[in-house]
């Protein structure tokens, strides 16, 4: 493989302007879709097939003014007065009126005739029920709700509102997180490279990939449900696998120009080598990614999809567009910048790296763990079992008002409701009765709702064809096991509920998807593992030609993910980041574990590659186990180091926004980044193949014969071209090659 590598970059390198301009016409193509389709993601998750989705497919058929979304709407007064006061009540009641009349409105709640009252008299709760699915639901539909409330709000009443869908329920992505990312990664480069031009390069490159694949997600958006998440996740893996697979590549590259290499030579040689392991940490992200599809969860599916295409175009802009523009760039990625503190220290680290890297600090780091290695690893198991223990006690759910900040308006209409009704008033369950032949046959069976232990009240809504929805209020919250227990308790009781008057009783409503949902992807957690572990393992083989490599991989890629559950656990659902990040104590959200497995295993896995590739070239050159693992962690230790700087500083821009989603994708991957590259990576797993020594690299001869050798750390490469490749001495920093450039 890394000879094919070699070809496409010389080939690349030499038609770079060919290659630039098929990939600005990439960017644009993917731009002028995304504009003229106008598609929009949006925040809903559903599972085909679950109980909650079949009762929502029956009201679609039956009874389409309970199918849609909803909107709870919270009326408030302050002070002394209340809600039923002249003044006020009137605001309330012509505002119920306008909402009856605004486009995909199924059905307005009355608070005064339904009794919505607190005790206090001093809140008041509305709902809304569309005909629409909440992604159907258009944005001029939500600025008429808002609209339509004005006389109460004119009357001095707060008006708050929640559910599955309301006015500023879509949170507009900022894009202030990829700008603070951007800005870090190029500090970062910097500090690495010591020269701006070899800083920005894979910053360039990586920013026209992400480009091309936000745009094309958008383009896809407008034929197809794409949650907004998906795009979040797909910017933060391809904006930083871009980055960092650029570094690796350019750092190899700019190694080989200080030792006197030709720049043609020296670009194609870098992809050749850094290159294929690349292609292979590449490889496993997409798999792992690709993974989330055995889940059967659409939204998932199109998440896991989204990403992969994203870490896909990164890969792609690493082999060809890199080169092509290392080829413009010459010399001048060995242009260093001179600091007035330390002039000529960003020049005199790169050369002795370059030329002496046994000197280097990450030298040695590798001598150090070698020397403490069985201390190290004890030590480092320890730490991360210790940061793994809250994920012992982690609960699942999805995000509710709760979870907002509180200046959002879902979070004050959560809070309102909590406090003047208690906490199921945020979460009402639909319970659908199938073959109800009228009204009156609704009521044994709203009687024997009332009698579920954990039902607060049981009120029915409306019943039509031979359908009658029954709204039951828990006394706990959406996210509390005890909901989760009603709404079982419910299922597993229909017959009774039933009666006599043989109805299908099913349970519906966001809460209860929500629950679903949950469900679902916990059971589907096993299965998503056991495929994805399964091809990584083969890959991961395939690449080293040994089994202890990949073994040893997994096992610190479980170690890595435990932490981080616990990490996530102990500040997101026990509060501990309430005070510094301002994230109010909530449910992990239910389908992050499952994007965790499959990212941070991915991400694992290029850590591993770009490790492990260096100390298999340095044990293929000498044949001495112990030293290959010094000087292979030595020369990986940099780059790594400053590959998940990027990677976390990116995730970590991501928490300041405000939506509470976003902030636990992005704060659970900075810390399974930065802990599998430091404590697994760069020191687990140096430290046990210093203890294995070369038993590491052994495998059966049949092994080896049937495995296929695709020498991903180039030796067969550097054997066939390093002879046919141009050196000369060295060039003065900043001085350019003719013809080169």
């Amino acid at each position: 493989m890394s000879v094919y590598l070699f070809r496409l970059a010389r080939w690349a390198f030499r038609r770079r302007r060919l290659v630039l301009v098929v990939w600005i016409l990439a960017a644009a193509a993917a731009i002028t879709l995304a504009t003229v389709g106008g598609g929009k993601t949006d925040n809903t998750f559903t599972v085909p097939g679950t109980e909650s989705q079949r009762a929502t497919n029956l009201l679609k058929s039956k009874l389409p003014a309970l199918s849609g979304g909803q909107t709870q709407i919270v009326f408030a007064t302050r002070g002394t007065t209340k809600v039923t006061d002249p003044t006020y009540k009137a605001g309330i009641e012509a505002s119920v009126a306008r909402l009856k009349k605004v486009p995909q409105v199924g059905l307005v709640s009355d608070p005064f005739v339904s009794k919505a009252i607190s005790k206090s008299g001093k809140v008041a709760l509305g709902s809304v029920q569309f005909t629409a699915q909440p992604a159907d639901v258009r944005t001029s539909t939500l600025d008429a709700v808002e609209a339509a409330v004005a006389p109460a709000t004119d009357a001095g009443v707060q008006v708050e509102y929640s559910g599955s869908v309301y006015p500023g329920w879509q949170l507009e992505i900022s894009k202030v997180p990829e700008m603070v990312g951007i800005l870090i990664a190029f500090i970062i480069l910097t500090i690495t490279f010591g020269a701006f031009v070899a800083a920005g390069l894979p910053i360039l490159t990586a920013v026209i990939g992400i480009v091309v694949t936000l745009m094309s997600v958008s383009a896809l958006a407008a034929v197809m449900d794409i949650a907004s998440t998906s795009t979040t996740v797909a910017s933060m893996l391809g904006l930083s696998c871009g980055i960092d697979y650029g570094l690796f590549i350019l750092a190899r590259h700019r190694n080989n120009l200080l030792v006197g290499m030709s720049i043609e030579d020296s670009v194609a040689l870098a992809v050749g080598t850094a290159g294929s392991s690349v292609v292979f940490a590449g490889l496993t992200v997409i798999i792992a990614l690709c993974g989330l599809s055995v889940v059967g969860i659409p939204f998932l599916t199109v998440m896991g999809l989204a990403a992969a295409g994203a870490v896909l175009v990164a890969l792609l802009v690493a082999l060809t567009l890199l080169p092509a523009m290392l080829g413009f760039a010459g010399n001048k990625v060995a242009r260093f910048i001179s600091t007035p503190l330390r002039p000529g220290h960003p020049e005199d680290v790169a050369r002795t790296a370059a030329n002496e890297p046994e000197r280097t600090f990450g030298a040695a780091w590798g001598r150090f763990v070698v020397r403490f290695r069985v201390a190290l690893l004890i030590c480092g198991i320890a730490f991360l079992l210790v940061v793994a223990v809250p994920a012992t006690k982690m609960e699942l759910g999805l995000p509710t008002g709760a979870s907002q900040p509180k200046d959002n308006t879902a979070r004050k209409a959560y809070d309102l409701t909590t406090d003047n009704f208690g906490p199921g008033f945020n979460g009402a369950l639909l319970v659908v009765a199938d073959g109800v032949p009228d009204a009156a046959a609704t009521a044994p069976i709203v009687a024997e709702l009332r009698k579920v232990p954990g039902v607060v009240s049981a009120e029915p809504l409306a019943a039509a064809n031979d359908v009658a929805v029954v709204r039951v209020v828990p006394s706990t919250g959406p996210n509390d096991s005890e909901t989760t227990d009603l709404v079982n308790r419910i299922r597993d009781n229909r017959a009774t509920i039933a009666g006599g008057s043989g109805a299908a009783i099913t349970v519906g409503g966001t809460t209860a998807s929500n629950i679903d949902v949950s469900s679902k992807l916990s059971s589907a957690l096993p299965v998503f593992l056991v495929v994805v572990v399964g091809l990584a393992l083969i890959l991961l083989t395939i690449a080293f030609r040994t089994i202890l490599i990949p073994i040893k991989s997994i096992i610190g890629f479980l170690l890595s993910v435990a932490a981080a559950f616990g990490a996530q656990v102990a500040v997101f659902q026990w509060g501990w980041g309430e005070d510094l990040f301002g994230i109010p104590p909530t449910a992990t959200i239910s389908f992050l574990p499952i994007i965790m497995l499959a990212i941070i295993f991915g991400l694992s896995s290029d850590y591993e590659v770009f490790v492990v590739s260096r100390i298999k070239e340095e044990f293929t050159k000498s044949g001495e186990a112990v030293h290959a693992v010094e000087h292979g962690t030595g020369l990986a230790a940099r780059v790594v180091t400053a590959a998940a700087l990027i990677m976390f500083s990116i995730f970590v821009a991501f928490m300041f926004t405000d939506d509470p989603t976003v902030k636990a994708i992005g704060f659970s991957f900075a810390v399974g980044v930065i802990l599998d590259a430091f404590v697994v990576r760069l020191t687990l797993v140096p430290a046990f193949m210093a203890i294995i020594r070369a038993k590491i690299w052994y495998h059966p001869k049949w092994f080896g014969k049937y495995v296929p050798d695709l020498d991903i750390e180039g030796h067969r490469l550097q054997g066939e071209f390093g002879p046919k490749m141009s050196t000369a001495a060295p060039k003065p920093a900043g001085e350019a090659t003719p013809g080169n450039v």
